[in-house]
């Protein structure tokens, strides 16, 4: 048995061993960010994180059916508190790891307005968003139409993603000409930090925070071990904070908001 685990060793000296690694569930907007927290944690650790993503709404299902995570990233507070009262997750380990935003967004340069008049310009066909009753982002879409009084407007006009990578998608390709995505998405890649927005193309409103409820996403362990606990306390470190800011969120202790 010694000689075996000498040629493991020997030959895949890459691999980590199977209790090194974790498995997180991650709703779809967070990808990128988590993609690069991942990356940097195993250079600090040498533990590997591999990552699912989708909508919080189906994560939270097959959490809920047994899908073995060993953390939860939701796009939401909600998912994560009923898995507390539920008793499934760690009680005391869920917590705030960013605040997303929205932002109305075109591919088009200088057609989207500083205050989203487009919505009652009539120029467009299709309006993209993520659905409401499975993605936080899409519910937040939703308060702002409805604020505005455009909900029931511009019904003919919604194409519903089934989560916001979808959504981004529909407007990216452009099966729609506009859509409400999260900003990260529209950030290139670690560069929001310090204010200074880097949108990789187009134009964009976004929303003031003033006109939907903050996008608080929590995070819970769901099976305990020194490795997610390790995880988790590097998402919430400074270097990783300084990351997720980079991703165009806000967090506990940045929620400043705007338009443009």
């Amino acid at each position: 048995m010694a000689l075996v685990a000498l040629v493991v060793l020997v030959f895949f000296p890459g691999r980590a061993p199977e209790s090194d690694r974790i498995h997180i569930a991650v709703a779809s907007n967070f990808t990128g960010a988590m993609e690069s927290l991942a990356v940097r944690f195993k250079e600090q650790t040498g533990h590997e994180v591999v990552l699912s993503h989708g909508s919080t709404g189906m994560l939270y299902a097959q959490i809920r059916n047994g899908a073995p995570f060993d953390a939860f990233f939701a796009a939401d507070a909600e998912r994560p508190a009923l898995l507390d009262s539920a008793g499934v997750s760690l009680a005391g380990s869920r917590f705030t790891y960013a605040v997303g935003r929205i932002a109305l967004w075109s591919p088009q340069a200088g057609w989207i307005d500083p205050d989203g008049a487009v919505l009652r310009s009539g120029e467009f066909r299709h309006l993209a968003l993520a659905n409401p009753e499975l993605a936080p982002y899409g519910r937040a879409a939703r308060t702002v139409l409805q604020a505005t009084g455009d909900w029931d407007r511009l019904e003919p006009q919604r194409v519903i993603g089934q989560n916001i990578a979808q959504t981004y998608q529909f407007v990216d390709s452009g099966n729609a000409e506009l859509g409400f995505v999260a900003y990260s998405q529209l950030v290139a890649k670690g560069h929001a930090d310090g204010g200074a927005k880097h949108l990789k193309h187009g134009s964009y409103w976004l929303v003031p925070q003033s006109m939907y409820a903050p996008i608080a996403q929590q995070a819970v362990v769901l099976k305990d071990g020194p490795v997610v606990r390790a995880f988790m306390d590097f998402v919430r470190s400074e270097d990783a904070l300084e990351m997720i800011r980079g991703f165009g969120y806000a967090t506990e202790r940045e929620t400043t908001m705007g338009t443009r």
